[in-house]
Formats: C-alpha cells, structure tokens, sequence
C-alpha cells in the first residue's frame, strides 16, 4: 500500500483537525506533527494555515463547479438539468460536510485577497446555477413570479444548513436528501 502523498495527507488532517478544534485553535506544529511530516514539508506545498483552508473549500467548489458545468451543457430539458444540478450540490456537500461546515465557521479568517477569490468563486457557481432557474424562466416552464436569485439563495441556505442536521448514520442517505431537496426546488417552479 502506498502512502498518501504529503499534499493529501496534510489537507485530511488539517480537515479533520480544523473540524474537531476549529481553525484558529488550530496550530500549524499540530497539523504537520499528526501528518507525519515537517514544517517546511508543509510551507512546500502551502504557504500558509490559510491556504489550507483556501484548499479544503477549493477543492469541493471545483469539483462541484467542475460537475455543474457538466450538466447545465448537457443537452437535456432544462428541468431536468435543474433537477440534477440540485441533487449533485446535496450529494457533492455531504459527501464533504466537513469542509464545507469548516469552510463556512472560518472563512471571516482567511486573508482578504484570498477571501475575496472564494467569493468570486462562489459567485460564478451560483451565476452558473442560477442560469438553469432563468433559462427556465424565459422558456415558460419555470414560473416567473419569483426572481431567480431568490429562488437560488433560498435553495442554497437549505443546503448550507445540512452540516446541522445531516448525520451519515441517519434514515436519510446523500443520495435520498438530495432527491428531496431536488423535488421541492423543482416543484416550487412549476408555474
């Protein structure tokens, strides 16, 4: 078995770590000694605390804003792609509770320059999403009456409200919160 590279291996237990003491009671000594390697190891691949923060948010906004450019070019009926769209950012969120749940409790904490990238980030993934609720919109088979970035903010405080409910070990897997999550978002449109 090969082990972790030291990249991965720093990110999963500054997650884990960070989700367990929270960011600022966190030390970088901490971090790099639960990982098995040295502080400069670690100033190798990150400059900074703050960048592994940066990271742990970055990799799941890529990968959900990787998947959703997928499915809003997919070709498919625009519902449908809503639809999906909705249930891939439910299951992709769970899937990383902790950095998201992270991310959110510590991002006042990261530096400006950086906190301004995420929300440039996060603005183009919602801009991105919000064009499904807007092409819908303008083909009729979306109801009209409510703006889209209502529509698109009320969606998402649902879903950054699941790192407090959500449990793994509960009735209700990724997959089933995402399908609800869905039908309510796509039956609140119908006109």
């Amino acid at each position: 078995m090969t082990e972790e590279p030291v990249p991965a291996r720093l990110l999963s237990v500054a997650t884990r770590l960070f989700a367990e003491r929270g960011f600022d009671r966190t030390s970088v000594q901490e971090i790099v000694t639960a990982a098995g390697v040295t502080k400069g190891a670690m100033y190798h691949y990150f400059g900074s605390k703050d960048d592994l923060l940066h990271e742990i948010y970055g990799r799941v906004l890529r990968l959900q804003t990787e998947q959703l450019e997928k499915v809003v070019h997919n070709g498919e009926p625009v519902r449908a792609r809503l639809r999906s769209a909705a249930v891939d950012v439910v299951v992709s969120s769970i899937e990383n509770l902790d950095d998201t749940t992270i991310f959110f409790q510590s991002m006042h904490q990261l530096g400006a320059d950086k906190r301004k990238a995420v929300r440039a980030d996060r603005r183009h993934f919602h801009v991105l999403f919000r064009s499904l609720v807007e092409e819908g919109q303008r083909d009729g088979v979306f109801r009209t009456d409510k703006p889209a970035d209502i529509v698109v903010d009320f969606f998402f405080g649902s879903v950054h409200h699941l790192a407090f409910w959500y449990r793994s070990d509960g009735r209700l897997s990724a997959r089933e919160v995402g399908e609800h999550y869905a039908d309510l978002l796509v039956d609140s449109l119908r006109p």
